[in-house]
């Protein structure tokens, strides 16, 4: 919505420096040029903001600010069409660069980000470059002013600045409405955690990298207890509840670097990065304990207490990341089978890499 605003006021700026209100010139002119330091501003702003990195709307406020001040002294006090175009370009210049040494840090930026950049570099050195042709304009009549040079090289320039800069937004927001759905379509909705899908191609993919191969990395699977009776005895709102009560309970816990996805009904499970068996077990004790404590909105206080059962199981030297969550997945089975409520860990593989090959699966389920 900014960005589309912004091109609206660029449009309306830009067609009143050919058009006089009846206002009269001098007003017009104000008004195109405050227009023109609007949209650039707008546009500044929300290319920033769609990276989420911290906002330079101060700085940006105060280069329009400083521009219009200038473009107001040399169009009522000290009247000079060199001084207002030394005055906007300048501004216009200044707020391209603040854009560009934002996304600069931006980390892995895609092809559209770095056009987006070059773009806007090539516009800060184009308003810096363009005040010089002024000298060429001669008196101060905008006669003079629409037949010079500077005239002609503001036109070509905007025009293709302009659409260099359409293009690559308009592809940087279909790229970012793809990365929408594609989240959409990894996402539990009920839980807003990932779903199946998404859970296992982040948590393989995590594995998978270099830099993961060397570092401890461990999978605890927890399962709500009795959760069918839940639904049957209070009705399936309350059974939402406390599926999303869950949920928020382990997305709080598990801290950012974890990754968790609810996987079935209501079985979830979480992916510590760089955690032993013995963290990992740490971790999901401390959620059995504080979850039994969890008053859940929606369910009657004379109600059970909801309790849930938990499989912990720790990557072994090669073990791909299919063979750790069948491990963890026998853990919470037993867990299941002894009474609910409580933590078990899966058997550890032995280091030699051929024992997933080989078939061994922690001996006993």
């Amino acid at each position: 919505m900014v960005l589309c605003l912004s091109y609206v006021a660029y449009a309306v700026g830009f067609l009143l420096q050919s058009f006089d209100l009846p206002i009269g010139v001098a007003p017009t002119k104000f008004l195109s040029n405050l227009l023109l330091l609007i949209a650039a501003v707008s546009l500044a702003t929300a290319a920033v903001a769609r990276h989420d990195r911290p906002s330079p709307a101060k700085l940006l406020s105060l280069l329009g600010f400083a521009g219009i001040a200038a473009l107001s002294w040399f169009l009522f006090v000290q009247p000079s069409l060199v001084g207002r175009i030394f005055a906007i370009n300048l501004a216009c210049s200044g707020i391209c660069m603040v854009v560009v040494a934002a996304l600069k840090p931006v980390p892995s930026k895609s092809i559209v980000d770095r056009v987006l950049i070059a773009v806007c570099t090539l516009a800060a050195i184009d308003f810096l470059i363009r005040p010089l042709t002024a000298i060429w304009i001669g008196g101060e009549g905008y006669g003079a002013y629409h037949a010079s040079l500077y005239w002609l090289l503001t036109n070509f320039s905007m025009v293709l600045i302009s659409v260099m800069l359409a293009l690559s937004l308009t592809t940087a927001i279909a790229l970012d409405v793809m990365k929408e759905l594609q989240a959409e379509s990894h996402t539990d909705p009920l839980s807003g955690l990932l779903n199946r899908r998404g859970f296992e191609e982040r948590s393989a993919a995590y594995a998978r990298r270099p830099s993961g191969a060397s570092v401890p990395l461990a999978i605890v699977l927890a399962d709500l207890d009795h959760f069918k009776s839940v639904n049957d005895t209070y009705g399936h709102a309350v059974g939402d509840a406390v599926i999303a009560a869950f949920a928020t309970h382990l997305r709080i816990s598990s801290g950012k670097d974890a990754i968790v996805g609810r996987i079935g009904g209501e079985e979830f499970a979480i992916v510590l990065p760089a955690s032993d068996l013995m963290t990992a077990r740490l971790f999901a004790e401390g959620l059995r304990a504080s979850f039994t404590q969890h008053r859940i909105k929606g369910l009657p206080a004379h109600a059970e207490k909801v309790t849930a059962s938990f499989g912990v199981a720790s990557r072994a030297t090669n073990e791909d990341f299919e063979s750790l969550m069948r491990r963890a997945d026998q853990a919470l089975y037993r867990a299941k089978n002894n009474g609910r409520d409580s933590v078990k860990l899966a058997d550890q593989l032995p280091a030699d890499a051929d024992c997933v090959v080989a078939g061994y699966y922690g001996g006993h389920i």
